[in-house]
Protein backbone atom coordinates (compact mmCIF):
# COMPACT_ATOMS: atom_id res chain seq x y z
CA UNK A 1 0.00 0.00 0.00
CA UNK A 2 3.01 2.09 0.95
CA UNK A 3 4.43 4.63 -0.91
CA UNK A 4 6.75 2.80 -3.57
CA UNK A 5 6.36 -0.21 -2.58
CA UNK A 6 3.51 -2.34 -1.45
CA UNK A 7 1.02 -3.01 0.48
CA UNK A 8 0.66 -6.07 3.24
CA UNK A 9 -0.71 -9.17 2.15
CA UNK A 10 -3.02 -12.03 3.36
CA UNK A 11 -4.87 -12.90 6.06
CA UNK A 12 -6.48 -15.87 7.36
CA UNK A 13 -9.75 -16.40 8.92
CA UNK A 14 -9.95 -19.60 9.78
CA UNK A 15 -10.32 -21.56 12.83
CA UNK A 16 -11.36 -24.44 14.63
CA UNK A 17 -13.44 -22.35 17.46
CA UNK A 18 -15.84 -25.14 18.76
CA UNK A 19 -13.84 -27.17 21.73
CA UNK A 20 -14.87 -30.35 21.04
CA UNK A 21 -14.91 -30.57 17.69
CA UNK A 22 -12.76 -28.15 16.87
CA UNK A 23 -14.21 -26.69 13.47
CA UNK A 24 -14.53 -23.22 12.37
CA UNK A 25 -17.38 -21.56 13.32
CA UNK A 26 -18.24 -17.47 13.25
CA UNK A 27 -19.68 -15.25 15.81
CA UNK A 28 -22.80 -14.13 14.63
CA UNK A 29 -23.54 -10.29 15.04
CA UNK A 30 -27.19 -10.67 15.40
CA UNK A 31 -27.01 -13.58 17.44
CA UNK A 32 -24.67 -11.38 19.79
CA UNK A 33 -26.88 -8.55 20.26
CA UNK A 34 -29.58 -10.89 21.25
CA UNK A 35 -28.12 -13.32 23.31
CA UNK A 36 -25.40 -11.52 25.12
CA UNK A 37 -25.26 -9.96 28.17
CA UNK A 38 -24.88 -5.49 28.27
CA UNK A 39 -20.93 -6.30 29.69
CA UNK A 40 -20.24 -8.75 27.23
CA UNK A 41 -21.43 -6.68 24.16
CA UNK A 42 -19.58 -3.70 25.14
CA UNK A 43 -16.52 -5.25 25.76
CA UNK A 44 -16.60 -7.37 22.36
CA UNK A 45 -18.25 -4.04 20.14
CA UNK A 46 -15.58 -1.74 22.23
CA UNK A 47 -12.39 -3.96 21.35
CA UNK A 48 -13.93 -4.19 18.08
CA UNK A 49 -14.24 -0.75 16.75
CA UNK A 50 -11.05 0.03 18.41
CA UNK A 51 -9.62 -1.95 16.69
CA UNK A 52 -10.68 -0.59 13.55
CA UNK A 53 -9.81 2.42 14.44
CA UNK A 54 -6.01 1.29 15.57
CA UNK A 55 -6.25 -0.37 11.88
CA UNK A 56 -6.74 2.66 9.87
CA UNK A 57 -4.30 4.43 11.70
CA UNK A 58 -1.47 2.22 11.12
CA UNK A 59 -2.32 1.18 7.64
CA UNK A 60 -1.79 5.30 7.22
CA UNK A 61 1.39 4.93 9.10
CA UNK A 62 2.61 2.27 6.78
CA UNK A 63 2.72 4.80 3.77
CA UNK A 64 3.66 7.78 6.22
CA UNK A 65 7.10 5.95 7.37
CA UNK A 66 7.64 3.44 4.36
CA UNK A 67 6.89 0.04 5.62
CA UNK A 68 6.59 -1.47 2.44
CA UNK A 69 9.04 -2.75 -0.42
CA UNK A 70 12.09 -3.03 2.03
CA UNK A 71 15.20 -4.89 0.88
CA UNK A 72 16.82 -7.76 3.35
CA UNK A 73 19.44 -10.36 2.05
CA UNK A 74 18.58 -13.74 2.21
CA UNK A 75 20.83 -16.80 0.91
CA UNK A 76 22.87 -14.42 -1.24
CA UNK A 77 19.59 -12.54 -3.01
CA UNK A 78 18.06 -9.54 -1.53
CA UNK A 79 13.76 -10.35 -0.85
CA UNK A 80 11.56 -7.53 -0.35
CA UNK A 81 9.06 -7.15 2.57
CA UNK A 82 6.32 -4.82 3.50
CA UNK A 83 5.45 -4.36 7.31
CA UNK A 84 1.47 -3.70 7.21
CA UNK A 85 0.38 -4.13 11.06
CA UNK A 86 -3.29 -3.96 10.49
CA UNK A 87 -3.02 -7.25 8.90
CA UNK A 88 -2.26 -8.77 12.23
CA UNK A 89 -4.94 -7.07 14.10
CA UNK A 90 -7.48 -7.99 11.47
CA UNK A 91 -6.65 -11.67 10.62
CA UNK A 92 -6.61 -12.22 14.51
CA UNK A 93 -10.25 -11.21 14.86
CA UNK A 94 -10.82 -13.28 11.29
CA UNK A 95 -9.33 -16.31 13.21
CA UNK A 96 -11.18 -15.67 16.15
CA UNK A 97 -14.70 -14.63 15.36
CA UNK A 98 -15.12 -15.26 11.81
CA UNK A 99 -14.52 -13.66 8.33
CA UNK A 100 -16.39 -9.98 8.53
CA UNK A 101 -15.16 -9.62 12.08
CA UNK A 102 -11.63 -9.42 10.18
CA UNK A 103 -12.81 -8.16 6.53
CA UNK A 104 -14.68 -5.01 7.74
CA UNK A 105 -11.82 -3.43 9.36
CA UNK A 106 -9.22 -4.32 6.86
CA UNK A 107 -11.39 -3.24 3.93
CA UNK A 108 -11.81 0.00 5.76
CA UNK A 109 -8.18 0.59 6.55
CA UNK A 110 -6.80 -0.55 2.89
CA UNK A 111 -9.61 1.97 1.56
CA UNK A 112 -8.57 5.08 3.80
CA UNK A 113 -4.55 4.33 3.04
CA UNK A 114 -5.24 3.74 -0.75
CA UNK A 115 -7.37 7.25 -0.57
CA UNK A 116 -4.82 8.79 1.24
CA UNK A 117 -2.22 7.94 -1.42
CA UNK A 118 -4.23 9.73 -3.94
CA UNK A 119 -5.53 6.22 -5.49
CA UNK A 120 -8.44 6.92 -8.13
CA UNK A 121 -11.70 6.15 -5.93
CA UNK A 122 -12.95 3.21 -8.35
CA UNK A 123 -9.80 1.21 -8.16
CA UNK A 124 -9.23 2.16 -3.99
CA UNK A 125 -13.07 0.05 -3.82
CA UNK A 126 -11.34 -2.47 -5.57
CA UNK A 127 -7.74 -2.35 -3.94
CA UNK A 128 -9.39 -2.37 -0.76
CA UNK A 129 -10.54 -6.33 -1.22
CA UNK A 130 -7.23 -7.21 -1.52
CA UNK A 131 -7.07 -8.92 2.48
CA UNK A 132 -10.51 -9.61 2.82
CA UNK A 133 -9.82 -11.97 -0.57
CA UNK A 134 -6.87 -13.34 1.77
CA UNK A 135 -9.06 -13.91 4.72
CA UNK A 136 -12.16 -15.49 2.51
CA UNK A 137 -9.35 -18.02 1.18
CA UNK A 138 -7.97 -19.26 4.81
CA UNK A 139 -11.70 -18.80 5.85
CA UNK A 140 -12.79 -21.42 3.18
CA UNK A 141 -9.85 -23.26 4.12
CA UNK A 142 -10.52 -23.98 8.21
CA UNK A 143 -14.40 -24.88 7.29
CA UNK A 144 -13.39 -27.65 4.45
CA UNK A 145 -10.56 -29.31 6.48
CA UNK A 146 -11.07 -29.64 10.65
CA UNK A 147 -7.99 -28.50 12.11
CA UNK A 148 -7.75 -27.01 15.24
CA UNK A 149 -6.45 -23.25 15.81
CA UNK A 150 -4.58 -23.79 18.85
CA UNK A 151 -0.88 -23.76 17.37
CA UNK A 152 -0.21 -26.73 19.93
CA UNK A 153 0.62 -29.58 17.54
CA UNK A 154 2.65 -30.14 14.45
CA UNK A 155 -0.76 -31.04 12.70
CA UNK A 156 -2.01 -27.64 12.98
CA UNK A 157 1.02 -25.65 12.81
CA UNK A 158 1.66 -27.24 9.68
CA UNK A 159 -1.61 -26.58 8.26
CA UNK A 160 -2.03 -23.07 9.55
CA UNK A 161 1.38 -22.42 7.67
CA UNK A 162 0.40 -23.79 4.44
CA UNK A 163 -3.12 -21.94 4.46
CA UNK A 164 -1.41 -18.68 5.25
CA UNK A 165 0.87 -18.62 2.01
CA UNK A 166 -2.07 -19.46 -0.01
CA UNK A 167 -3.95 -16.52 1.82
CA UNK A 168 -0.85 -14.06 1.29
CA UNK A 169 -0.50 -15.31 -2.14
CA UNK A 170 -4.45 -14.46 -3.10
CA UNK A 171 -4.43 -11.26 -0.91
CA UNK A 172 -1.05 -9.86 -3.34
CA UNK A 173 -3.50 -9.41 -5.56
CA UNK A 174 -3.69 -5.93 -4.30
CA UNK A 175 -0.33 -5.28 -5.43
CA UNK A 176 -1.16 -5.60 -9.62
CA UNK A 177 -3.43 -2.78 -8.80
CA UNK A 178 -0.81 -0.84 -6.65
CA UNK A 179 1.55 -1.29 -9.45
CA UNK A 180 -0.85 0.05 -12.23
CA UNK A 181 -2.30 3.06 -10.28
CA UNK A 182 0.95 4.02 -9.49
CA UNK A 183 2.35 3.29 -12.75
CA UNK A 184 5.04 1.52 -11.62
CA UNK A 185 7.84 0.37 -14.12
CA UNK A 186 8.27 -3.62 -15.01
CA UNK A 187 11.90 -3.85 -13.42
CA UNK A 188 10.17 -2.30 -10.09
CA UNK A 189 6.81 -4.16 -9.70
CA UNK A 190 8.44 -7.53 -8.70
CA UNK A 191 10.07 -6.82 -6.05
CA UNK A 192 6.66 -4.55 -4.99
CA UNK A 193 4.73 -8.01 -5.91
CA UNK A 194 6.99 -10.19 -3.38
CA UNK A 195 7.06 -7.92 -0.81
CA UNK A 196 3.75 -7.61 -0.41
CA UNK A 197 2.62 -11.31 -0.20
CA UNK A 198 6.15 -12.54 1.31
CA UNK A 199 5.57 -9.76 4.03
CA UNK A 200 2.31 -11.00 4.80
CA UNK A 201 2.85 -14.07 4.66
CA UNK A 202 5.78 -13.86 7.48
CA UNK A 203 3.85 -11.44 9.95
CA UNK A 204 0.90 -14.09 9.48
CA UNK A 205 3.46 -17.22 10.71
CA UNK A 206 5.45 -15.29 13.01
CA UNK A 207 3.69 -12.99 14.83
CA UNK A 208 -0.29 -13.98 14.25
CA UNK A 209 0.10 -17.49 14.90
CA UNK A 210 2.20 -17.07 18.51
CA UNK A 211 -0.86 -14.70 19.63
CA UNK A 212 -3.29 -17.40 18.83
CA UNK A 213 -1.10 -20.13 20.70
CA UNK A 214 -1.13 -17.59 23.59
CA UNK A 215 -4.90 -16.56 22.68
CA UNK A 216 -6.92 -19.63 21.76
CA UNK A 217 -7.57 -21.38 25.33
CA UNK A 218 -8.95 -19.09 26.45
CA UNK A 219 -10.67 -18.12 23.59
CA UNK A 220 -12.00 -21.97 23.64
CA UNK A 221 -13.24 -21.73 26.82
CA UNK A 222 -15.28 -18.74 25.95
CA UNK A 223 -16.59 -19.84 22.72
CA UNK A 224 -17.72 -23.30 24.36
CA UNK A 225 -19.99 -21.79 27.26
CA UNK A 226 -21.55 -19.33 24.58
CA UNK A 227 -22.95 -21.94 21.56
CA UNK A 228 -26.24 -19.64 21.17
CA UNK A 229 -23.66 -16.58 19.36
CA UNK A 230 -22.19 -19.34 16.03
CA UNK A 231 -23.89 -19.62 13.20
CA UNK A 232 -24.35 -23.36 12.10
CA UNK A 233 -22.17 -25.38 9.79
CA UNK A 234 -23.16 -26.85 6.73
CA UNK A 235 -22.87 -30.19 6.34
CA UNK A 236 -21.37 -30.40 2.60
CA UNK A 237 -17.93 -31.31 3.16
CA UNK A 238 -17.62 -32.79 -0.25
CA UNK A 239 -18.41 -29.06 -1.91
CA UNK A 240 -16.05 -27.39 0.87
CA UNK A 241 -13.28 -29.84 -0.30
CA UNK A 242 -13.78 -28.96 -3.75
CA UNK A 243 -14.24 -25.24 -3.08
CA UNK A 244 -10.51 -25.56 -1.12
CA UNK A 245 -8.86 -27.23 -3.84
CA UNK A 246 -9.98 -24.77 -6.63
CA UNK A 247 -9.01 -21.78 -4.52
CA UNK A 248 -5.10 -23.68 -3.94
CA UNK A 249 -5.33 -24.59 -7.75
CA UNK A 250 -5.66 -21.25 -8.89
CA UNK A 251 -3.44 -19.51 -6.55
CA UNK A 252 -0.71 -21.35 -7.40
CA UNK A 253 -1.31 -20.81 -11.05
CA UNK A 254 -1.92 -17.46 -10.55
CA UNK A 255 1.35 -17.19 -8.54
CA UNK A 256 3.46 -18.81 -11.38
CA UNK A 257 2.12 -16.55 -13.74
CA UNK A 258 2.58 -13.31 -12.47
CA UNK A 259 6.19 -14.92 -11.37
CA UNK A 260 7.64 -15.57 -14.73
CA UNK A 261 5.22 -12.65 -16.16
CA UNK A 262 6.98 -9.95 -14.08
CA UNK A 263 10.66 -11.87 -14.18
CA UNK A 264 11.01 -12.25 -17.47
CA UNK A 265 9.22 -8.78 -18.27
CA UNK A 266 11.83 -6.97 -15.70
CA UNK A 267 14.73 -8.97 -18.05
CA UNK A 268 13.46 -7.97 -21.78
CA UNK A 269 12.91 -3.69 -20.29
CA UNK A 270 16.19 -3.89 -18.97
CA UNK A 271 18.01 -5.54 -22.24
CA UNK A 272 15.95 -3.09 -24.50
CA UNK A 273 17.23 -0.35 -22.25
CA UNK A 274 21.00 -1.70 -22.47
CA UNK A 275 21.69 -1.04 -19.28
CA UNK A 276 23.84 -3.24 -18.08
CA UNK A 277 23.00 -2.03 -14.29
CA UNK A 278 19.72 -2.72 -14.94
CA UNK A 279 19.69 -5.60 -16.48
CA UNK A 280 21.81 -7.42 -13.61
CA UNK A 281 19.24 -5.94 -11.24
CA UNK A 282 16.75 -7.45 -12.99
CA UNK A 283 18.49 -11.02 -13.74
CA UNK A 284 18.88 -11.35 -9.67
CA UNK A 285 15.52 -10.46 -9.42
CA UNK A 286 14.59 -13.04 -11.50
CA UNK A 287 16.94 -15.82 -9.87
CA UNK A 288 15.59 -14.57 -6.71
CA UNK A 289 11.87 -15.15 -7.77
CA UNK A 290 12.48 -18.15 -9.55
CA UNK A 291 13.66 -19.76 -6.32
CA UNK A 292 10.93 -18.22 -4.52
CA UNK A 293 8.43 -19.99 -6.79
CA UNK A 294 10.50 -23.06 -6.65
CA UNK A 295 9.92 -23.20 -2.61
CA UNK A 296 6.19 -21.81 -3.50
CA UNK A 297 6.27 -25.21 -5.14
CA UNK A 298 7.33 -27.33 -3.07
CA UNK A 299 4.99 -26.12 0.03
CA UNK A 300 2.25 -26.20 -2.43
CA UNK A 301 2.88 -29.88 -3.02
CA UNK A 302 3.18 -30.74 0.61
CA UNK A 303 0.37 -29.39 1.37
CA UNK A 304 -1.93 -30.74 -1.37
CA UNK A 305 -0.25 -34.11 0.16
CA UNK A 306 -1.19 -33.23 3.10
CA UNK A 307 -4.69 -32.34 2.32
CA UNK A 308 -5.60 -35.37 0.47
CA UNK A 309 -3.77 -37.19 3.27
CA UNK A 310 -6.63 -35.46 5.79
CA UNK A 311 -9.08 -35.83 3.28
CA UNK A 312 -8.28 -40.13 2.83
CA UNK A 313 -8.12 -40.47 6.70
CA UNK A 314 -11.36 -39.10 6.96
CA UNK A 315 -12.48 -41.36 4.30
CA UNK A 316 -11.27 -44.30 6.22
CA UNK A 317 -12.80 -42.41 9.64
CA UNK A 318 -15.98 -42.09 8.34
CA UNK A 319 -15.88 -45.46 6.28
CA UNK A 320 -15.28 -47.79 10.13
CA UNK A 321 -17.60 -45.13 11.82
CA UNK A 322 -20.37 -46.03 9.43
CA UNK A 323 -19.76 -49.43 9.81
CA UNK A 324 -19.74 -49.56 13.33
CA UNK A 325 -22.84 -48.00 13.22
CA UNK A 326 -24.40 -50.30 10.51
CA UNK A 327 -23.20 -53.18 12.90
CA UNK A 328 -24.74 -51.86 15.71
CA UNK A 329 -27.92 -51.11 14.13
CA UNK A 330 -28.00 -54.83 13.01
CA UNK A 331 -27.40 -55.84 16.31
CA UNK A 332 -29.99 -53.72 18.11
CA UNK A 333 -32.37 -55.08 15.25
CA UNK A 334 -31.38 -58.66 15.61
CA UNK A 335 -32.08 -58.22 19.17
CA UNK A 336 -35.28 -56.69 18.55
CA UNK A 337 -36.09 -59.27 16.47
CA UNK A 338 -35.71 -61.82 19.23
CA UNK A 339 -36.81 -60.00 22.42
CA UNK A 340 -40.38 -59.58 23.76
CA UNK A 341 -40.62 -55.99 24.40
CA UNK A 342 -42.54 -56.36 27.75
CA UNK A 343 -40.22 -58.31 29.64
CA UNK A 344 -37.35 -58.22 27.46
CA UNK A 345 -37.09 -62.33 27.72
CA UNK A 346 -36.29 -63.86 24.25
CA UNK A 347 -39.63 -64.00 22.15
CA UNK A 348 -41.16 -67.22 20.45
CA UNK A 349 -39.46 -67.49 17.32
CA UNK A 350 -35.96 -66.92 19.68
CA UNK A 351 -36.97 -69.61 21.47
CA UNK A 352 -37.72 -71.84 18.97
CA UNK A 353 -34.42 -71.61 17.18
CA UNK A 354 -32.86 -72.29 20.83
CA UNK A 355 -35.31 -75.39 21.56
CA UNK A 356 -34.18 -76.90 17.48
CA UNK A 357 -30.45 -76.13 19.05
CA UNK A 358 -30.90 -77.70 22.31
CA UNK A 359 -32.54 -80.64 20.56
CA UNK A 360 -30.02 -81.78 18.71
CA UNK A 361 -26.92 -81.01 21.57
CA UNK A 362 -29.40 -83.51 23.35
CA UNK A 363 -29.22 -86.03 21.03
CA UNK A 364 -25.91 -85.94 20.23
CA UNK A 365 -24.49 -85.72 24.14
CA UNK A 366 -27.32 -87.29 25.86
CA UNK A 367 -27.59 -84.26 27.90
CA UNK A 368 -30.25 -84.15 30.60
CA UNK A 369 -32.37 -80.91 29.63
CA UNK A 370 -35.38 -79.90 31.41
CA UNK A 371 -38.50 -77.79 29.79
CA UNK A 372 -40.52 -75.92 32.09
CA UNK A 373 -43.93 -74.12 30.68
CA UNK A 374 -45.22 -71.31 33.37
CA UNK A 375 -48.95 -69.98 33.02
CA UNK A 376 -50.24 -67.41 35.50
CA UNK A 377 -53.47 -68.88 37.00
CA UNK A 378 -56.75 -66.72 36.42
CA UNK A 379 -55.05 -64.11 34.12
CA UNK A 380 -57.97 -63.08 31.99
CA UNK A 381 -59.39 -62.63 35.10
CA UNK A 382 -56.69 -60.36 36.45
CA UNK A 383 -57.11 -58.52 32.64
CA UNK A 384 -61.00 -57.96 33.24
CA UNK A 385 -61.11 -56.89 36.87
CA UNK A 386 -57.83 -54.50 37.21
CA UNK A 387 -57.32 -54.00 33.51
CA UNK A 388 -54.54 -54.59 30.64
CA UNK A 389 -51.77 -52.31 32.80
CA UNK A 390 -52.16 -54.16 36.17
CA UNK A 391 -52.03 -57.44 34.30
CA UNK A 392 -48.63 -55.88 32.27
CA UNK A 393 -47.32 -55.31 35.14
CA UNK A 394 -48.36 -59.32 36.43
CA UNK A 395 -46.51 -60.62 33.45
CA UNK A 396 -43.40 -58.28 33.95
CA UNK A 397 -42.94 -59.06 37.38
CA UNK A 398 -42.94 -63.04 37.12
CA UNK A 399 -40.11 -62.36 34.39
CA UNK A 400 -37.98 -60.66 36.38
CA UNK A 401 -38.83 -63.43 38.59
CA UNK A 402 -37.56 -65.93 36.85
CA UNK A 403 -34.46 -63.88 35.43
CA UNK A 404 -32.98 -64.06 38.96
CA UNK A 405 -33.49 -67.53 39.50
CA UNK A 406 -32.52 -68.81 36.38
CA UNK A 407 -28.47 -69.63 35.98
CA UNK A 408 -26.79 -68.04 33.07
CA UNK A 409 -26.56 -71.12 30.94
CA UNK A 410 -30.96 -71.74 31.02
CA UNK A 411 -32.94 -69.99 28.51
CA UNK A 412 -35.99 -67.75 29.20
CA UNK A 413 -38.76 -66.48 26.99
CA UNK A 414 -42.34 -65.52 26.83
CA UNK A 415 -44.19 -68.10 24.67
CA UNK A 416 -47.46 -66.31 24.49
CA UNK A 417 -50.13 -63.96 26.75
CA UNK A 418 -49.28 -65.21 29.80
CA UNK A 419 -47.56 -68.25 28.96
CA UNK A 420 -43.50 -68.54 29.43
CA UNK A 421 -40.75 -71.31 29.08
CA UNK A 422 -37.79 -72.02 30.33
CA UNK A 423 -34.72 -74.72 29.34
CA UNK A 424 -32.91 -76.03 31.94
CA UNK A 425 -29.63 -77.86 30.76
CA UNK A 426 -28.12 -80.41 32.54
CA UNK A 427 -30.77 -80.69 35.05
CA UNK A 428 -32.96 -83.99 36.40
CA UNK A 429 -35.60 -83.96 37.09
CA UNK A 430 -35.42 -82.99 40.87
CA UNK A 431 -33.10 -80.09 40.15
CA UNK A 432 -36.26 -78.76 37.95
CA UNK A 433 -38.54 -79.48 40.08
CA UNK A 434 -36.67 -77.38 42.77
CA UNK A 435 -36.26 -74.16 40.62
CA UNK A 436 -40.14 -74.37 39.26
CA UNK A 437 -41.43 -74.59 43.10
CA UNK A 438 -38.69 -71.87 43.77
CA UNK A 439 -40.27 -69.23 41.43
CA UNK A 440 -43.82 -70.42 42.00
CA UNK A 441 -43.38 -69.63 45.79
CA UNK A 442 -41.08 -66.52 45.15
CA UNK A 443 -44.57 -65.06 42.75
CA UNK A 444 -47.37 -66.31 45.60
CA UNK A 445 -45.35 -64.53 47.97
CA UNK A 446 -45.39 -61.04 45.76
CA UNK A 447 -48.03 -58.33 45.40
CA UNK A 448 -49.40 -55.59 42.49
CA UNK A 449 -50.77 -52.22 43.66
CA UNK A 450 -53.99 -51.85 41.68
CA UNK A 451 -56.50 -48.93 41.97
CA UNK A 452 -58.59 -50.65 44.60
CA UNK A 453 -57.47 -50.77 48.22
CA UNK A 454 -56.10 -54.16 48.44
CA UNK A 455 -53.13 -55.34 46.49
CA UNK A 456 -53.38 -57.81 44.12
CA UNK A 457 -51.80 -61.33 44.82
CA UNK A 458 -51.80 -64.01 42.04
CA UNK A 459 -49.79 -67.05 41.52
CA UNK A 460 -48.16 -69.14 38.31
CA UNK A 461 -49.05 -72.92 37.88
CA UNK A 462 -46.01 -74.74 36.08
CA UNK A 463 -45.42 -78.13 34.03
CA UNK A 464 -41.74 -79.76 33.44
CA UNK A 465 -40.96 -82.57 30.48
CA UNK A 466 -37.71 -83.65 30.23
CA UNK A 467 -36.57 -84.26 26.93
CA UNK A 468 -37.26 -88.16 25.81
CA UNK A 469 -34.88 -89.60 23.49
CA UNK A 470 -37.66 -91.53 22.22
CA UNK A 471 -39.20 -87.97 20.59
CA UNK A 472 -36.09 -86.28 19.68
CA UNK A 473 -38.65 -82.94 18.05
CA UNK A 474 -39.15 -80.05 20.05
CA UNK A 475 -42.60 -79.92 19.06
CA UNK A 476 -43.21 -83.02 20.95
CA UNK A 477 -40.96 -81.72 23.57
CA UNK A 478 -43.00 -78.80 23.52
CA UNK A 479 -46.41 -80.44 23.94
CA UNK A 480 -45.11 -82.48 26.75
CA UNK A 481 -44.66 -79.56 29.08
CA UNK A 482 -47.87 -78.32 28.21
CA UNK A 483 -49.71 -81.28 29.09
CA UNK A 484 -47.70 -81.40 32.42
CA UNK A 485 -48.97 -77.67 32.80
CA UNK A 486 -52.78 -78.90 32.18
CA UNK A 487 -52.14 -81.38 34.86
CA UNK A 488 -50.72 -78.60 37.46
CA UNK A 489 -53.89 -76.21 36.22
CA UNK A 490 -56.48 -79.56 36.54
CA UNK A 491 -55.02 -80.24 39.91
CA UNK A 492 -55.40 -76.81 41.68
CA UNK A 493 -53.76 -74.54 40.20
CA UNK A 494 -50.41 -72.93 42.02
CA UNK A 495 -48.56 -75.90 41.50
CA UNK A 496 -45.84 -78.24 39.58
CA UNK A 497 -46.70 -80.95 37.62
CA UNK A 498 -44.18 -83.36 35.58
CA UNK A 499 -45.09 -85.08 32.74
CA UNK A 500 -44.93 -88.57 33.45
CA UNK A 501 -43.43 -90.94 30.69
CA UNK A 502 -40.42 -88.38 30.33
CA UNK A 503 -39.91 -89.31 34.41
CA UNK A 504 -39.92 -93.13 33.77
CA UNK A 505 -37.65 -92.51 30.73
CA UNK A 506 -35.02 -90.74 33.44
Amino acid sequence: MPGAALHAPSAPPAGPSSPDALRYRSVTLPLLLRHGSPTEKRWILGCWLASLLASVGLGLATVVYQWSGIALPFAGVQVYLTIYPPLIICLWWTLSFGWAWGAVPGYVATLTLALYAGMPTPWALLFAFANPLGFAVMSQSYRAVAVPLHMRSVHSVVFYILIAFVGAVFSSAGALIWIHTNRIDTVASLPIWQGWWLGGFLQSVLIVGPLLAVSWPRLARWQAQHPEYFQPESTDRKRRNLRLMLLITLGVLGYGMTTVWLGTNAVRQALGAGDSGKFLEATQTLVATTWAFYWVSAVVIVFVGFFGYRVFTYWIDSNDLLLQQVARTHAELRLASRTDMLTNLLNRRAMEEALQQQTQRCMRFAEPTALVMLDIDHFKAINDSHGHDVGDTVIRRVAQTITASIRTIDVSARWGGEEFLLILPNVDVAGATTLADRIREAIAGQTVPTEGAAALQFTVSLGIAMFHPKHPDHETWIKHADQALYAAKHGGRNRTAVWQEAVLAF
